[in-house]
């Protein structure tokens, strides 16, 4: 059995010895595509509880011992986190706030049904925008326990050991969102973001445990506003950091061009590894057409890199090609999207 396990470590050695890693930043397309005719927007907020369900609502927050203001503060904070990240995208020519619309709302985290078209549209073309980013939910829910600890003291007498609460709070801070296209009669995005606060207190008594945790609210208004911003990011296009592998053994050019690839050196590197595409050994010609798919892709010519990638596995059967093919196609379509998505913008 020890020499199995040896075997399996010098294994694992040697697979990650032969490969080295490098980082490439990528640019992924936005999760929400707007179409290119929503050139102004308004923004509501539907998430208060209908008066059918204010009762449920309230007592709610007495069980959980939220705060008069605590839901409606970091309402504000979510719209005007989501207003201000919309208005700083040049994609629209305005971004109204509109007064909240009344409807059909649960409360307590729940999403409520959609708007109907009739009110969309109407919304819509009151106040001449063409579409409507909602929130549709803004809750807190919040849980407190206590413990007892032994604590001490000094006093003139000594030290004086005693007992004290500690109390624990965790606020859980739920929006939803969605966004209406009243052309389309499409919801372009409905997405819900939940966030957990942890906050701990100690006191000679729960109570006064307790209220020293008052110190949330301004920690629920900064999720609410950052919630809001990220609600309005969906609809932006990002950018990632991503791993790949590139073949550092195999001839002494590989060798020679792991150095000059580490110093940013990828033309010269390159040519040393096209040397190696057509050697005699499968094993090496494969690692070496699988490197130059890796250059292609690091200057950004990916159908260039599919061809040395299909080379490498079609020709050499090189395993790691076949998975950074998959890898290829995905950026491929990816990139298709984010210029679908950026033409939309002009």
């Amino acid at each position: 059995m020890k020499n199995l396990i040896f075997l399996c470590l010098g294994a694992t050695l040697v697979i990650s010895c032969k490969m080295q890693d490098i980082y490439l930043t990528v640019a992924e397309p936005a999760p929400v595509t707007i179409p290119s005719y929503i050139k102004s927007i308004g923004v509501i907020d539907r998430s208060v509880p209908s008066e059918g369900n204010n009762k449920i609502d309230a007592l709610e927050k007495v069980m959980t011992l939220e705060g008069k203001n605590l839901d409606r503060e970091g309402t504000e904070a979510a719209m005007k986190g989501m207003t201000g990240e919309l208005m700083r995208n040049d994609r629209f020519t305005a971004v109204l706030p509109l007064q909240p619309v009344k409807t059909e709302s649960n409360g307590a985290g729940v999403f409520p049904p959609p708007l109907s078209w009739e009110t969309v549209i109407s919304t819509c073309n009151q106040n001449k925008v063409d579409a409507l980013f909602s929130l549709e939910i803004f809750d807190t829910d919040t849980k407190i326990s206590y413990q007892i600890r032994k604590s001490t003291g000094k006093t003139l007498m000594g030290a004086l050991t005693g007992v004290e609460q500690q109390a624990d709070m965790l606020t859980r801070v739920k929006t939803g969102w969605r966004i209406y296209d009243p052309s389309g009669k499409i919801i372009l995005d409905e997405i819900a973001i939940t966030r957990d606060l942890t906050f701990s207190s100690t006191g000679l008594t729960p109570a006064i445990a307790a209220a020293a945790l008052k110190d949330r609210k301004e920690a629920v208004k900064e999720v609410g506003a950052n919630a809001g911003a990220a609600f309005a990011s969906r609809i932006l296009p990002y950018k990632i950091r991503v791993t790949r592998e590139y073949y550092v053994k195999g001839t002494n050019n590989f060798k020679t061009a792991m150095r000059k690839a580490r110093t940013g050196n990828w033309d010269e590197a390159g040519e040393l590894w096209m040397k190696e595409t057509n050697n005699h050994s499968a094993k090496i010609a494969g690692r070496a057409c699988y490197n130059m798919a890796i250059i292609s892709e690091i200057k950004g010519s990916l159908d260039v890199a599919l061809e040395w990638g299909r080379k490498s596995y079609e020709d050499y059967n090189n395993k790691n090609a076949l998975r950074y093919i998959n890898i290829l196609k995905n950026r491929k379509a990816n990139l298709q999207l984010l210029n679908e998505q950026n033409e939309r913008q002009q």
